[in-house]
């Protein structure tokens, strides 16, 4: 009996691999030493190699894509150096299309299984172990007397049914995200994703998804992410999986979703009115609202509806909404992308994703690149350097009001701050980020790394640059948002924070008054001031910075108005926020207390 071996390079350490679980479980009393083994990209080639010698398979497999397969191709190449026995298996997306090419580029590959494997590999583990011919197997590409051969797939795709549960016997770990699909296939042909290279769309049977579902509940995983192109692609499917999610959540896992969120109605959002707070996080692709580009890549979007509907999930305060943009896409110039930034970013996305086109193999764009001027990279992830619509300095230039918008939106830290200053300074929002960039670029800050505290000096400092009127004030703001998003006894140097010397006492006091307690703290009714205290934090500001986070008034005449805020931050959930505050009236916070 032989040894498999299952490999995976994720991106990153919390990702879980979905394709060398599904092989393992299709193999199921066919093998029985099969290990698994998952490494990372920041791993190195050495320690892989190191790892995969101390198994001595006898056949190893790769699962790849973009960002594992130059790390996979090195990594082959050792292999056979060392252990020249071995049969190198490779599959996945990034090596089901141009296959001889790839084989031609690595002669350490031995076999390459294209698109769906669970059928075609465990056809082909069958063969191996029993040292079968097998050169009549469909899907894949192989080597003989020096040749490359290669069996076109003309199967039809395998049953949603028949897929195994990858997690099956297997102890998660709560901390990692594990990837989970209902469907396979979408019903919309963008030319920039690779399902545009594929018809049609496949459901599992409703009850073995809420079977499957069910076990990842009860095993409390962190976050469980759908990798269903459109998850919403049929509606009653789809609600019903949310509605069984509902049923049956305890609380201890998010579930993430893409979804296409014009297609969403009132029946759905009037149900996800009701969700937990944190239970869903959706993804939602915009990419751009430029219309000529959305024609070009056949993406069909009604911005209007989705705008009503991301504004209608938001004022529920209960969904993690991200929102995708991409930058390299046909027609999109420089001025084009800065009006569908605007567009989204007039959404307030709890995240905004600035991506830059791809060109992956088998996508509609990359058969046409030559058609739209594109220049980019022929290694993985294949990245547009240009095209005719865009020059190269302004992707570079785009790259860095992405980092802003990385550090300052998506971190969730600065949002009062940031919509002050917009409002009151800007008319476009990217021009905001832009300007900072320069500033940042010009100060050399791209050069690091910087800590959170930074990341809130360099911005007041940036609003020192632009002269802008109400420094005082917006230095409450930006010290409000820091104490929404941090818990901490040492507030920065440079928010000048000047408090009363009696100002601790007086917030333990308020916190021994049970009448407080219950009208703002009512879970801590029984528990000790000296306890309470790690949980929240009082803070004077000389602003009613509270008042100007919900309508951002003109900064221009705003007068002073001192106030005390108490800030929570035990929330059972933070996916939306990072803690609660209340406005207390400063007379009876004194008067009351002394």
């Amino acid at each position: 009996m032989m040894k498999l071996l299952l490999t995976a390079v994720n991106a990153k350490y919390i990702h879980t691999n979905l394709a060398v679980r599904y092989l393992k479980q299709s193999l199921a009393g066919v093998i029985e030493d099969i290990i698994v083994e998952e490494f990372t990209i920041n791993n190195s080639k050495a320690y892989i190699l190191n790892e995969i010698y101390k198994i001595q398979p006898e056949v190893i497999a790769f699962s790849c894509y973009i960002w594992n397969m130059e790390m996979i191709h090195d990594i082959a190449q050792l292999i056979k150096k060392v252990m020249p026995h071995i049969t190198i298996i490779l599959g996945g997306p990034e090596v089901s299309f141009d296959v001889k090419k790839v084989m031609e580029h690595n002669d350490a590959i031995d076999i390459i299984v294209m698109g769906e494997g669970e059928k075609t590999f465990l056809e082909l583990i069958k063969a191996l172990n029993r040292n079968e011919d097998y050169s009549e197997i469909t899907s894949i590409a192989f080597r003989a007397r020096g040749e490359i051969f290669i069996k076109e797939d003309c199967s039809e795709p395998i049953a949603m049914e028949e897929i195994p549960f990858p997690y099956s016997g297997e102890v998660l770990d709560k901390d990692k995200i594990v990837y989970y699909e209902s469907s396979r296939g979408c019903p919309f042909n963008c030319q920039y994703c690779l399902s545009s290279a594929f018809a049609g769309v496949r459901f599992k049977p409703i009850e073995l998804v809420k079977k499957e579902l069910k076990y990842l509940i009860d095993e409390e995983v962190k976050q469980v992410k759908f990798i269903d192109r459109t998850f919403n692609a049929k509606k009653d499917y789809a609600l019903e999986i949310m509605r069984f999610i509902t049923d049956n959540n305890k609380g201890k896992t998010n579930f993430h979703l893409e979804v296409t969120a014009d297609l969403l109605d009132e029946e759905v959002l009037n149900f996800l009115n009701t969700a937990p707070v944190g239970l869903f996080q959706f993804e939602i692709g915009v990419q751009s609202t430029n219309k000529e580009t959305l024609q070009e890549i056949q993406r069909n979007m009604d911005f209007e509806r989705l705008t009503e509907v991301v504004k209608r999930i938001a004022k529920g305060r209960n969904i993690h909404q991200h929102l995708d943009l991409i930058i390299g896409l046909p027609k999109e110039d420089y001025f084009s992308f800065r009006q569908s930034f605007d567009d989204v970013f007039s959404l307030k996305p709890e995240k905004l994703q600035v991506g830059f086109l791809k060109l992956l193999k088998g996508s509609g764009l990359r058969k046409n690149a030559l058609k739209y001027g594109y220049v980019y990279d022929e290694k993985p992830p294949y990245e547009v350097l240009e095209n005719d619509a865009i020059s190269y300095g302004e992707v570079l230039r785009l790259k860095g009001i992405e980092e802003m918008v990385e550090s300052y939106w998506n971190t969730r830290m600065f949002h009062t701050s940031i919509e002050l200053i917009i409002t009151n300074f800007y008319s476009s929002p990217f021009k905001f980020f832009e300007e900072l960039w320069r500033y940042w670029e010009s100060k050399g800050y791209h050069h690091n790394f910087h800590s959170k505290n930074k990341l809130y000096e360099v911005l007041l400092d940036f609003y020192k640059y632009k002269e802008f009127d109400g420094e005082p004030i917006f230095k409450d703001v930006l010290k409000f948002d820091f104490l929404k998003n941090h818990k901490t006894s040492s507030i920065p140097k440079f928010f000048n924070v000047t408090i009363d010397a009696d100002f601790k006492n007086q917030s333990h006091k308020f916190l021994q008054d049970t009448s407080n307690l219950e009208k703002y703290l009512p879970k801590f009714q029984d528990i000790p001031a000296k306890q309470i205290i790690k949980k929240v934090h009082f803070e004077a500001f000389d602003y009613n910075v509270h008042a100007i986070a919900e309508a951002f008034e003109a900064i221009e005449g705003m007068k002073t108005d001192k106030t005390i805020i108490l800030f929570d931050y035990d929330l059972e959930n933070k996916a939306i926020d990072s803690s609660k505050h209340f406005v207390l009236n400063k007379e009876a916070f004194y008067k009351d207390n002394y």
